[in-house]
C-alpha cells in the first residue's frame, strides 16, 4: 500500500503493490461503469474499444498520483462515507475578493480553521475567456489557472496547504460548455471534423428551429434563444447560455474521455471536491425541455466512478437548480442509487427558507420538504445553503402552492420578487430583478443575504430594532442549514453580514450582469475588530461560529442521519427532527418577528423527560408548561443523557 511521502514525489510502494491496488479498484469499478456506458455508447462503432482506453486513460494518472493523495485515496477508500460527517461545512469564495491571488491564499487559511470550515470552495478559477466570460464559466483553458490569480504550481500549493490544514479543496468544473475560445472550438472553427464533433453545429437552422418550440430561455433579456449562427463556419452552434459557451456534444465519447482526463488531471493538483457545472442540460433529445434527462444520469455515474478508480479521494456535487422532482435523482435513484453525485444543491430549501420569511408562513415550506423529499439518501447528501453567488429563482409550482390555499403559484412568485427587491410594502428586504421575463411574467431575485435579510435597510435608517430583527434572521437562516441534514454552505461575507456592493455598475463587463451586486469584496477591516466590537458583523460571526462548533460535538446532526418534517400546527414555525440511532434532535425555528409559544406536548416531545438545548448549552426552558421562541428564534433540543 501506498505510504506518506514527499508532496511532489511519485509514491515509494513496489510497482507490484501499486498493480494490485489499480486493479482491485478497477475491478470494482467496472461493475458500475459498464452499464452507464453501454446505454450512453453501446450502439456506437469502435464501443469495444472505450472500456481499454479508459483504463488507460484512468491507471495514467493514478500512476501520476503523489505520495499524499495516495495517502487520502486509501483513507477514504476505507471512509467512502467521510464528507457525510457532522464535521463537514463549506466556505465558498472568489479568490481574489477573499485573498487576492492564489499565493496569498494559504495565509487565510487561519481563518477559515477558526470559523470551522472542512471545505473551501474556490469559485471559477481556471483560465476563462477574455472579456465577459459568464462569472468565470466560459472556461477556454481546464489546465490552467486564471493569470489574474496565479499560476497552476501556485493552485497546486494552495491545495497542499488545505489538505494539510484538514480543509478539501473544491474548485467548479463546467460540463455543458466551453468557451468559444477553448482549443477544441478552435480547431472546430479552423474545420477539424474531429473537434466539430465536440459541439453541437448544425450546418442549416431547420433543427434549432424544432428544438427551440420546447426550449427555455436561460438568460432571456441579455441572450435569447438557445443557438448562435456563426457566419465564418457557417453553421449554427448549440449556445444555451450565451453566444460565447458553446455545448458540448455528451453523445460523443470523445468528449466523455476527454473531460474525465482534465477532471484527473485536477485531481492530481489537489483537488479533492468537483462541482460539476450545468449538469442538467447535458443531454439533448428533440421535443423535450433539454433538462434533466435520464442520459444525463448514467454520464453523471460513469464520471464518478471512474473518478473513484483513479482518485478515490475526489468526491463531485452537482449543480442542478431545479424543481424537486428532478432534483433528488442527482443524489442517484432507482439503478443509480449510491453511484452517482455525492453531493446536490438543495435549493429549494433555500428558496423555500426565503419564501416562509417574507409570508411569515412556513405551511408551503412543511408541505414542500415533507412530500417531495427522502429522509436520507444512500451515501450521499444535500449542500445546504442560504444565498450563494447566482440569482434566486422562486421554483414555486402551482401544484405546491394549491396545498396552501388562497396561494397561486405565479401569484406567490410575483409577491417574492416584489417583496425581495423592496417594492412590496413593509418589506425589510433590499434586493433586485434579475432577467424579468415578460412572456412568462417571472422574475429571479439578486442580493446578498444580509442586504435581502434586512441588515442592509436598518443600518442605513439607523433602526435599532429592525437591525436586531436583521441579525437574527440571518443567524436562523445559517442555524437552519448547520442542522437541516447535509453539508451546510457559508457563502464568502454572510458570516459578517457583507451587504449588497453596488460597486459592478461601474466595470463595463459586470454592468450587464447584476449577480455582481451579491458578490462582494471580503472586508477584513471588519474582520480585524470583531474581538473588540459588539457590531452586527461581530454578532453574526459569533454567532455562526457556534452554531458551526455545536454542529460539530452533536453526532445526530451528520448527514447521514434521517431527517423528518415536523407539522406543529403553528405557520409561523418550521421544524423537524434528525433521527439519530441513539438520541433524535429536534430543530424548531421562528419565521416571524414575534414571539410563538408552544407546549412541549405541541412540540411533540415525550413527557417526563429533560431535554437540552443545545445552541445555548442549557437545559430547555419551559415556564407555565410554555416553551416560548423568540423573534426568528431557533432551537436544538436533545433528550438529556
Amino acid at each position: 500500500m501506498a505510504r506518506t511521502g514527499g508532496k511532489g514525489r511519485k509514491s515509494a510502494t513496489p510497482a507490484g503493490d501499486d498493480a494490485m491496488l489499480f486493479d482491485l479498484r478497477w475491478r470494482r469499478g467496472q461493475r458500475d461503469l459498464t452499464g452507464p456506458l453501454s446505454r450512453i455508447y453501446g450502439h456506437q462503432p469502435g464501443f469495444d474499444t472505450l472500456l481499454p482506453r479508459l483504463r488507460a486513460l484512468l491507471a495514467r494518472h493514478w500512476a501520476e498520483r503523489t505520495a499524499d493523495l495516495r495517502a487520502l485515496d486509501l483513507a477514504r477508500d476505507v471512509d467512502p462515507d467521510w464528507f457525510l460527517s457532522q464535521d463537514m461545512a463549506a466556505y465558498v469564495f472568489y479568490i481574489d475578493k477573499f485573498a487576492g491571488t492564489l499565493a496569498d491564499l494559504p495565509a487565510r487559511i487561519p481563518y477559515l480553521q477558526d470559523l470551522g470550515i472542512t471545505y473551501a470552495h474556490m469559485m471559477p478559477c481556471l483560465k476563462p475567456r477574455p472579456g465577459q466570460s459568464d462569472g468565470g464559466y466560459a472556461v477556454m483553458d481546464y489546465r490552467a489557472i486564471n493569470p489574474a490569480l496565479g499560476t497552476m504550481d501556485e493552485f497546486a500549493a494552495a491545495c497542499a496547504a488545505f489538505r494539510a490544514a484538514g480543509i478539501s479543496p473544491c474548485i467548479d468544473m463546467v460540463l455543458n460548455h466551453t468557451a468559444k475560445e477553448h482549443d477544441w472550438a478552435m480547431r472546430a472553427r479552423a474545420g477539424e471534423a474531429a473537434y466539430q464533433a465536440f459541439y453541437r453545429m448544425f450546418d442549416d437552422a431547420t433543427l434549432p428551429r424544432q428544438y427551440e418550440r420546447t426550449l427555455v430561455e436561460i438568460f432571456p433579456a441579455q441572450a435569447p434563444g438557445n443557438f448562435t449562427f456563426y457566419p465564418d463556419l457557417n453553421k449554427w452552434v448549440w449556445t444555451t447560455f450565451n453566444e460565447y459557451q458553446w455545448d458540448l456534444n455528451w453523445e460523443n465519447p470523445e468528449v466523455f474521455l476527454a473531460i474525465l482526463d482534465t477532471i484527473l488531471f485536477l485531481a492530481n493538483k489537489g483537488v479533492e471536491v468537483f462541482r460539476l457545472d450545468a449538469v442538467a442540460f447535458m443531454w439533448k433529445r428533440m421535443g423535450t425541455g433539454c433538462q434533466n434527462l435520464p442520459e444525463v444520469h448514467d454520464i453523471l455515474q460513469a464520471l464518478v466512478q471512474a473518478i473513484r478508480v483513479a482518485a478515490p479521494a475526489v468526491i463531485c456535487k452537482a449543480e442542478a437548480i431545479v424543481g424537486p422532482t428532478d432534483l433528488v435523482p442527482y443524489l442517484g435513484q432507482g439503478r443509480h442509487e449510491g453511484r452517482e453525485s455525492h453531493l446536490a444543491y438543495h435549493n429549494n430549501l433555500m428558496v423555500q427558507y426565503w419564501s416562509s420569511l417574507a409570508a411569515r408562513d412556513t405551511r408551503l415550506m412543511t408541505y414542500v420538504l415533507s412530500t417531495h423529499f427522502p429522509e436520507s439518501v444512500r451515501h450521499a447528501c444535500f449542500a445546504t445553503y442560504i444565498r450563494c453567488h447566482d440569482d434566486i429563482g422562486w421554483a414555486i409550482t402551482e401544484e405546491d402552492a394549491a396545498h396552501v390555499p388562497p396561494m397561486t403559484g405565479p401569484g406567490h412568485r410575483n409577491f417574492l420578487a416584489d417583496f425581495y427587491n423592496g417594492s412590496f410594502p413593509g418589506s425589510f428586504a433590499r434586493g433586485a430583478d434579475f432577467q424579468s421575463n415578460p412572456e412568462t411574467g417571472d422574475r429571479r431575485t439578486n442580493g446578498s443575504f444580509a442586504s435581502l435579510a434586512g441588515l442592509e435597510k436598518a443600518l442605513d435608517e439607523d433602526d435599532e430594532e429592525a437591525l436586531d430583527l436583521a441579525v437574527a434572521r440571518i443567524v436562523m437562516g445559517h442555524a437552519l442549514i448547520a442542522s437541516f441534514g447535509g453539508i451546510p454552505l457559508l457563502y464568502m461575507g454572510d458570516e459578517i453580514g457583507l451587504t449588497n456592493d453596488y460597486a459592478f455598475e461601474d466595470f463595463p463587463e459586470l454592468r450587464e450582469d447584476g449577480r455582481w451586486m451579491q458578490r462582494p469584496a471580503m472586508d477584513w477591516g471588519v474582520v480585524a475588530g470583531l474581538a473588540t466590537k459588539r457590531t452586527p458583523a461581530a454578532r453574526i460571526h459569533a454567532a455562526v461560529q457556534r452554531l458551526l462548533a455545536v454542529r460539530k460535538a452533536t453526532p445526530q446532526l451528520a448527514s447521514w442521519v434521517p431527517t423528518r418534517i415536523v407539522d406543529l400546527g403553528d405557520r409561523g414555525l418550521f421544524a423537524f427532527d434528525r433521527l439519530a440511532d441513539d438520541r433524535k434532535v429536534s430543530c424548531i425555528f421562528n419565521f416571524t418577528e414575534t414571539p410563538r409559544q408552544i407546549s412541549p406536548w405541541g412540540l411533540k416531545l415525550p413527557p417526563g423527560q429533560g431535554y437540552d438545548e443545545l445552541l445555548s448549552g442549557a437545559p430547555l426552558a419551559v415556564v407555565d408548561n410554555l416553551v416560548t421562541l423568540p423573534p426568528y428564534g431557533r432551537l436544538w433540543l436533545r433528550q438529556a443523557g
